[in-house]
């Protein structure tokens, strides 16, 4: 037997395994929808009946509006300085040689394997310390601070991954490094920079610990559904939320993926 045909069987085993695993990781997200819809205060099955006023009271709550607004002011805020950063990191780490670049990068990738109760603990005492109050802006930093290295990662794999030569060919056509970066090179790193965007936006907008440490009497998302668990007359309205953000989640996943295939479909980047 050939070593090809013997990589070509299939593993039951493997397969077996990776349903399993699939099924532990899914099946209890889907039944958020399903218990959304439940005509009853507690979660029990089968269901009691079908109703949508969790849905109805959802939307009228004034307070869920607020936190979901202040999650998304954060989020999008914290994406775009962490994809800034990352950015110029990934293009400083992958382009030029520069003195300690391993100590350096070491750095800034140590909230990675930093736990974030200690990060909003450390971050809590500066500001503190140093007068600042605590607000979204506060949260802002914290989460720009554990999005940066993800984003740095992301775009390194992109900023690696194309033909520098173009980036040459516009340099000896007469471009500058600055228009060589927009005109060349951040449209071949665009789905990375996209990638960036969204995985951060998506740390930012599902993270509780730091907000916790340094939202002051300001709320995200995370701490209104934390605080509302807490009363069980809440529970179906959290489950509704939930619904609907998992809806969305799949919408911008399919959208990522979708942009993915497409730049794989087209390598250059060109569009063309």
């Amino acid at each position: 037997m050939s070593q090809h045909s013997y990589l070509r069987r299939p593993n039951r085993l493997l397969a077996t395994y990776a349903i399993l695993y699939l099924a532990f990781l899914y099946i209890p997200v889907l039944f958020l929808p399903l218990f959304s819809f439940n005509d009853a205060l507690h979660i029990t099955f089968p269901l009691k009946g079908f109703t949508t006023k969790w849905y109805e009271q959802m939307f009228h709550d004034e307070k869920m509006h607020a936190a979901l607004w202040n999650s998304i002011k954060v989020g999008t805020a914290a994406s775009v300085i962490a994809t800034m950063l990352g950015i110029f990191g990934a293009k400083a780490v992958t382009r030029y040689r520069m003195p300690g670049k391993k100590p350096v990068v070491s750095g800034i990738m140590l909230p990675l394997v930093i736990p974030v109760i200690i990060m909003g603990v450390a971050l809590l005492i500066l500001f503190s310390r140093i007068g600042v109050p605590l607000s979204l802006y506060t949260v802002t930093l914290g989460h720009i601070l554990i999005c940066v290295p993800f984003s740095m990662v992301t775009l390194m794999a992109r900023f690696e991954g194309f033909d520098r030569s173009m980036e040459e060919a516009a340099a000896d056509l007469g471009d500058n490094a600055w228009w060589t970066f927009w005109r060349v090179t951040f449209p071949l790193v665009f789905p990375g920079v996209l990638a960036s965007l969204l995985l951060c936006f998506t740390i930012s907008f599902d993270e509780f610990i730091m907000a916790f440490f340094l939202a002051g009497t300001e709320a995200t998302l995370p701490i209104f559904i934390y605080g509302q668990l807490r009363f069980p007359q809440k529970l179906p309205g959290v489950l509704a939320l939930g619904a609907c953000i998992l809806v969305v989640s799949f919408v911008v996943v399919f959208f990522s993926q979708w942009l993915q295939r497409r730049d794989a479909k087209n390598p250059s980047g060109t569009g063309i």
